[in-house]
């Protein structure tokens, strides 16, 4: 998960001073030794962190925080100020020519940072504005580079222009743009090739690009887990072409999260997206505050809202339905993978987890919080049902069990196990009922609060 090592870090830099009803100079000079650290091991450029700490213990200590009446508190929300500004300030979103004009937008960056699956990526989240665009495969070099856009392109629902791998890419961007002109395209997006590193036969040809399509705007994809080089090739990449925004590709990998801290310091250009999934909806605009708070622990709903915003699929009449039959504890197995439908498509439990405030749990915690093998194990019971079992619980016997069970490929205990938990959740949730409507949520079915994948944690309040 982005950022786990460093938000880890940077509570734990914190806790010690949340207990102090008064602080010291030397309690925040020790914080922020601890605070610089992390962030160097994090990968974050040198100069940066060096100019972030000085200004952080100089709006802590100048400005008579610690006689403050909760100074503990007064410098978290200085250092989320910081983060935030560190990362850009306000969200930056892709600029459009006005009116009617075609807006040609060029992808670029080096080989295998993810140019081809973002550009479709983007051109997905261009739809919800209104935008009709054409993707354009010009990388002609990369084996089945043409081919990955045009399937990507289809999954998303927009057109590829390709002219096969023959036709040098700056001709191919000019009759694309054509076309984009006769057929009343908003956007064109350019596939553009890369390299395994920056060299001058890469340069020019992008140079020729964008000089004869009027490249309005230069996107940079860059690979958000190779660090402190993610800032390097965007610093080359804008001395030699010019860029107006990147996006960070894989940042729910493995990644330290220095890439995302430096680059709009260092560079001065701003992230528009990050890539958070593999899946070609998993592009998030880039929330400097709200990526800021996820680091120092402090969760991020409006970010969840959305996220549930769009992936709930059931209509107004069926959540009524469902949230009637929870209150009666009367909710059966249909609803339970219905949940976990929602819960997938919001990028599963962990990542939900991750943007609850006040939850106490950090980011190392979630994994271990989270058994996504359990998961899996409920929801392969559930589909070894009939519909007749799935929709009244009660018909269970053991020798329903036992067949379930080798259907699932699993123990009959374990079947045994669910199907008491389950029935756990429906008393529960007949005896919350009278604590006032919920909202929609997938509060107390099993494997969400206490039960099978959540390692036995309790009370999450979906």
């Amino acid at each position: 998960m982005a950022f786990e090592g460093l938000s880890e870090k940077l509570q734990n830099a914190f806790k010690n001073l949340r207990g102090k009803g008064k602080l010291t100079e030397a309690d925040v000079k020790e914080a922020l030794k601890e605070v610089k650290v992390a962030l160097l091991e994090a990968d974050v450029n040198f100069k940066v962190v060096k100019n972030f700490v000085k200004t952080v213990e100089e709006k802590c200590i100048g400005n008579d925080v610690l006689n403050g009446l909760n100074p503990s508190q007064t410098v978290i929300k200085i250092v989320n100020d910081e983060l935030t500004d560190l990362m850009g300030s306000e969200t930056t979103e892709v600029a459009f020519r006005p009116g009617k004009e075609i807006t040609v937008i060029m992808m670029v960056g080096l080989q295998g940072a993810g140019k081809t699956t973002a550009s479709a990526k983007m051109a997905g989240q261009f739809i919800k504005k209104g935008k009709k665009s054409l993707l354009v495969a010009c990388d002609i070099y990369r084996p089945a580079a043409i081919e990955q856009l045009k399937v990507n392109g289809s999954k998303v629902g927009v057109d590829v222009f390709e002219m096969g791998n023959q036709v040098k890419p700056p001709v191919i961007a000019e009759n694309a743009l054509e076309k984009a002109r006769k057929e009343n395209y908003n956007v064109v997006i350019l596939d553009t090739a890369g390299r395994l590193h920056v060299d001058e036969e890469l340069m020019n040809e992008l140079k020729e690009i964008k000089e004869k399509t009027g490249v309005f705007q230069t996107i940079l994809v860059v690979d958000a887990m190779t660090g402190q080089d993610a800032v390097n090739v965007a610093q080359t990449f804008d001395n030699e072409i010019g860029v107006d925004g990147v996006i960070l590709s894989k940042l729910d990998g493995d990644t330290r999260g220095g890439a995302a801290l430096s680059i709009k310091a260092v560079t001065g250009r701003p992230i528009l997206y990050v890539g958070m999934g593999e899946k070609l909806t998993d592009l998030e605009q880039f929330y400097p505050d709200r990526m800021a708070s996820r680091i120092l622990g402090m969760g991020d709903v409006l970010t969840l809202i959305e996220k549930a915003q769009e992936s709930v699929t059931t209509t107004e009449e069926q959540s009524r339905s469902m949230m009637g039959r929870m209150q009666k504890g009367k909710f059966d197995f249909n609803d339970y993978l219905e949940s976990m439908k929602q819960m997938k498509n919001m990028g599963g439990l962990a990542s939900i987890l991750s943007m609850l405030p006040g939850m106490g749990i950090n980011a190392a915690d979630i994994e271990g919080a989270v058994d996504e093998k359990k998961l899996k194990q409920t929801e392969a019971i559930v589909l070894s049902m009939t519909p007749e079992e799935r929709s009244n619980p009660k018909l269970l016997n053991p020798r329903r069990k036992f067949r379930i069970a080798k259907g699932a490929g699993l123990d009959i205990a374990d079947v045994n196990r669910f199907v008491k938990q389950f029935e756990q959740s429906q008393k529960m949730m007949k005896q919350m009922s009278g604590m006032g409507k919920r909202g929609k949520g997938f509060g107390g079915f099993p494997g969400m609060g206490g039960f099978p994948g959540m390692g036995g944690r309790k009370g999450f309040p979906f």
